[in-house]
């Protein structure tokens, strides 16, 4: 199982109505975060200085650092990892972590996990964050401690403390001392109807995290995100970031009307025919990961295939680099969605 997964096994847990999460938002986190120099989570700031990733990242077992960056860096590239691992600075008598561990923006709590059993990710949460009008969650993993006052709806600062970096897990291996690490992600959540789906996809299987579960969530790179937001002094854009992904296909779904196209709706671009002749579906261009980084209406005269996914192309170089998602496949000379890419695109549209 991929570290990136909260738990893709199964559960009854609570449950948070969209409404309600959105409701609990503070109007003074309401706006937009732009200008906000994303912080490093923790003291760690090896990654700004040259030949630093060694000091930063913490790789997995026998592997070089680099297994503990973001992608296909696991299993010879068939496994995402969809976070970053960084390393620990501080211990305690005992060589345990005591690294604090901060908020990288001001935001608000989404999701606490206490009992560390029942994720790979052990004691962990999530924050919301709007940045540019867009909605942004990161993730902070493996936690020896959460602050004990934090609960969903609680708004925090950039900065302020959430808790000690540590190693918990639910892993039969586990995680020893000297691997102790802060798991860190930047995500965009895919659909608030994920319960349903999820029961219709899975019925004989737990949810134990909700709408919260890993399937629910896409990942990007954090540590060039940080990097870039450092560098930037301030200037930096989420958004043209994450327009600026590299397509690994472009798909076309014949549906009008899914959460994306809200949530996320300065990734969507201006089509002057579907605007004239209505709207029959959307060209859709995914990154490696699954992410729909950039979504185009289409008028039915635009459409050829009745099918309700349809891949429109493959970038073979970009297949080969990063194909751990396993979202296409090619057959002889021909390209195919996977049977997971067809339900991540269920997902999305739901």
């Amino acid at each position: 199982m991929s570290c990136c997964a909260l738990t893709k096994v199964a559960g009854g847990s609570r449950q948070w109505g969209w409404g309600l999460l959105l409701g609990l938002l503070p109007a003074c986190f309401a706006g937009s975060l732009a200008g906000q120099e994303i912080r490093f989570p923790t003291e760690n700031r090896a990654l700004l200085h040259g030949g630093g990733g060694e000091r930063f990242f913490v790789g997995t077992v026998g592997k070089p650092w680099t297994s503990g960056t973001f992608g296909c860096v696991r299993s010879d590239g068939w496994q995402v990892h969809e976070g970053i691992d960084i390393r620990a600075l501080q211990r305690d008598r005992r060589g345990e972590a005591t690294d604090p561990v901060m908020a990288c923006a001001d935001g608000t709590v989404a999701y606490v996990n206490r009992r560390a059993g029942l994720s790979n990710y052990g004691l962990y949460l999530i924050l919301q964050h709007r940045f540019e009008g867009l909605e942004v969650y990161s993730l902070y993993g493996h936690l020896r401690e959460i602050r004990a006052d934090l609960k969903p709806g609680q708004t925090v600062r950039g900065g302020e403390t959430l808790g000690i970096l540590g190693r918990t897990a639910n892993t039969s291996q586990g995680i020893s001392k000297e691997r102790a690490h802060l798991h860190f992600e930047f995500n965009l959540f895919v659909n608030e109807r994920f319960n349903s789906w999820f029961q219709s996809h899975f019925p004989k299987q737990r949810n134990d995290h909700g709408i919260w579960n890993g399937q629910n969530l896409l990942a990007f790179d954090a540590a060039e995100v940080l990097l870039r937001s450092h560098q930037a002094n301030g200037k930096f854009s989420l958004v043209d970031f994450i327009r600026g992904q590299r397509p690994l296909c472009r798909v076309l779904v014949r549906k009008t009307r899914f959460p994306w196209l809200e949530r996320y709706a300065a990734l969507v671009r201006p089509n002057p025919v579907a605007a004239a002749e209505g709207v029959a579906g959307y060209e859709m261009a995914l990154n490696f990961n699954g992410i729909p980084f950039e979504l185009t209406p289409r008028a039915a005269s635009e459409i050829k295939s009745k099918a309700k996914f349809q891949l429109l192309w493959v970038d073979p170089a970009e297949y080969q680099k990063n194909p751990g998602r396993r979202l296409v496949t090619k057959k002889g000379t021909h390209w195919q969605l996977t049977a997971q890419g067809e339900r991540l695109l269920d997902l999305i549209t739901y």
